[in-house]
């Protein structure tokens, strides 16, 4: 979902910007305390933002200004909590515009703001929400990558509607016409990571069972852990 280089008007580059900025300063602020509180966390972070790097670097042409991709957040976001992924979403998208020329810096806030905040956020939502109601692991964490993958997509859509409005029709109009074109390569795509986020889940709990446990991610006795007051990630 990466728009393009120089495609946003200014004013939208910036706003969008400002909008991501908070979040990715809490973000940055969590993965440290999370870093220096659980060093051996490290190498499932690397795991995480690698995951999102190649899945999101895997683009298909879509709308002008735009391209349509798997994210590869929601594994991340199931794993540490979306905060962090605003972390690992914006330097994904950095390196990208830098050394692939996908998306672009001025248009990176925009990119973070769909892809690292609110996919993540989405995603993680029904992910817990399922888990709620007792639904298996594998089934909530194909729901959340699911769903971070779409929602991503439905953001861009509308910052490409507010940015370019149909002459006649609006932001409505011009909101329909971008999210049915990508809903046909999108909707595929989501699916796909859907079940390779499920794959990779399922090798993460054959061999890294101890820290999945420490992050909730895999529980005992059939209840959620309570946050703790060590400042630890917890669900």
């Amino acid at each position: 979902m990466h728009i393009a280089e120089g495609f946003l008007p200014p004013a939208h580059a910036v706003a969008w910007s400002v909008a991501s900025a908070p979040f990715v300063v809490h973000g940055a602020r969590s993965l440290t305390r999370e870093v220096r509180e659980h060093p051996e966390s490290t190498l499932l972070l690397g795991a995480s933002g690698a995951f999102t790097f190649v899945l999101s670097a895997l683009k298909l042409p879509s709308v002008t200004g735009s391209c349509s991709h798997p994210t590869g957040t929601g594994l991340g976001a199931v794993l540490f909590r979306p905060p962090i992924m605003a972390v690992l979403g914006t330097i994904t998208l950095l390196f990208q515009a830098l050394l692939l020329a996908h998306g672009g810096l001025t248009t990176l806030g925009a990119n973070v703001f769909s892809m690292a905040i609110v996919g993540p956020w989405a995603g993680y939502g029904v992910y817990r929400l399922l888990r709620h109601y007792g639904l298996p692991l594998m089934v909530t964490v194909f729901a959340g990558a699911f769903v971070a993958d779409l929602s991503t997509y439905c953001v861009t859509s509308v910052q490409l509607a507010l940015a370019f409005p149909d002459p006649s029709s609006g932001f409505l109009g011009a909101l329909g016409k971008f999210g049915s074109i990508f809903a046909v390569t999108q909707i595929p795509l989501a699916v796909s990571e859907g079940l390779l986020t499920v794959l990779v889940m399922r090798l993460l709990v054959q061999s890294s069972k101890g820290e999945l446990t420490r992050l909730g991610v895999l529980v005992t006795g059939g209840r959620n852990r309570k946050p703790d007051t060590t400042g630890a990630v917890t669900r």
